[in-house]
């Protein structure tokens, strides 16, 4: 049986952050998003994957190449305009020739939730989907059950009536194809895979799997650092660079290869640093993640934030953190722990401070000495007034 793993999405709501890279290639704990994904994949004992690329996929297909560091013989079909996930999944066809697992590309699951679709399917045919529980379900695909049966999916509600989602596995027969054609595309051309499954709730229900174990989702920029620090929780520490004797350093945390980290500087739980990563004496990181080739100088704090490849983060400058309220798409997000997100190759100058909720475009610079809020356009010179 292969895998159909969808993995051709920008990630709009993620941008800065994916202006460069696709959503499965932001880094948790020192590696991509889809990494956990094809682990889970190949330790549930699948070795043949599909991979559905499109927004930047060259990013994807050099890192992965043909899938021998993971086990798993590689296939890359590519979806050209990201018209929804039964979209992505009908540009499989070709490439399946009997039942197969479906999973997204950007989620952190367990190998369990594999193997519990794909004995599911073997044993009953398709389609199978998996639920499971979530604090949020009204940000997701709400589902109802009636014994072992969805009943009802209900995408992204107002108001949820039950705190089971789809947890986005799921077990097709190659007669699904023939349900995407007859499923008629939305008002922006897409069609999502919920749209297809909605005539199979109408005759009789989905068979359902219940999943219990980990499920973590990036949708947005507050997710990287939440994220990372769950999977680091569960991995332990990582320590590949060169920490020094007098530096301060909880665990779990990350330090990439080729990372120093200065004297008496700090790095509190939660904390992942990228490769070849610089932090500066006294420097004070807590629940950060800094992406490769980053520099943090000597005396900044940095807490709540990413800091992506190659930004600088000027001496004695101060990322606030904490709690923040933050618009995205035109939809506020209150009291969200947030403090900012500094671009590709942007420029944090000394003693600056970031207030909470900040976002700082790729290539920005803010000049020493300023305080910032809100949103820096990339490119974008913030001077003193």
């Amino acid at each position: 049986m292969k895998a159909v793993v969808l993995a051709a999405g920008e990630g709009r709501r993620l941008k800065p952050l994916t202006n460069r890279r696709p959503k499965p290639m932001l880094p948790i704990a020192g590696k991509p998003l889809l990494e956990y994904v094809l682990e889970s994949v190949a330790d549930a004992g699948i070795d043949e994957v599909v991979l559905v690329v499109g927004y930047a996929r060259d990013r994807i297909q050099t890192h992965f190449e043909d899938g021998d560091d993971w086990d798993i013989d590689l296939e890359y079909v590519v979806q050209e305009k990201q018209l929804g996930t039964a979209h992505a999944i009908a540009q499989a066809e070709g490439a399946v020739d009997d039942a197969f697992v479906v999973l997204n590309g950007d989620r952190i699951i367990e190998p369990s939730a594999v193997t519990s679709v794909r004995d599911r399917l073997e044993r009953d045919g398709g389609p199978v989907m998996t639920v499971t529980r979530s604090v949020d379900p009204g940000a997701y695909g709400v589902v109802d059950l009636d014994g072992d049966r969805v009943v009802d999916i209900e995408e992204k509600p107002r108001e949820a009536a039950s705190e089971l989602i789809n947890a986005g596995v799921y077990g097709f027969e190659r007669s699904i194809f023939d349900a995407i054609r007859e499923t008629p595309a939305g008002e922006t051309g897409e069609r999502g895979i919920t749209d297809t499954l909605a005539g199979f709730v109408d005759d009789g229900g989905v068979p359902a799997v219940r999943y219990g174990g980990l499920w973590e989702d990036v949708s947005h920029l507050w997710d990287v650092t939440r994220v990372t620090g769950h999977v680091l929780d569960r991995d332990g520490s990582t320590r590949d660079g060169d920490v020094a004797k007098t530096a301060s350093v909880a665990d779990p945390v990350h330090v990439g290869a080729g990372t120093s980290v200065d004297a008496n500087a700090t790095l509190r739980r939660g904390c992942s640093l990228g490769e070849n990563v610089t932090i500066g004496a006294n420097a004070v990181l807590s629940n950060a993640v800094v992406l490769a080739d980053a520099v943090v100088e000597d005396g900044a704090v940095v807490r709540d934030a990413v800091v992506a490849e190659n930004a600088h983060v000027g001496a004695n400058a101060t990322i606030v953190g904490g709690k923040s309220d933050v618009l995205v798409d035109g939809e506020l997000y209150e009291g969200v722990q947030f403090g900012a997100v500094v671009g590709d190759n942007a420029t944090v100058g000394g003693g600056t401070t970031v207030e909470a909720g900040v976002v700082l475009g790729d290539g920005s610079t803010v000049q020493a000495g300023c305080t910032v809020s809100g949103r820096v356009p990339s490119d974008t010179e913030v001077r003193r007034g």
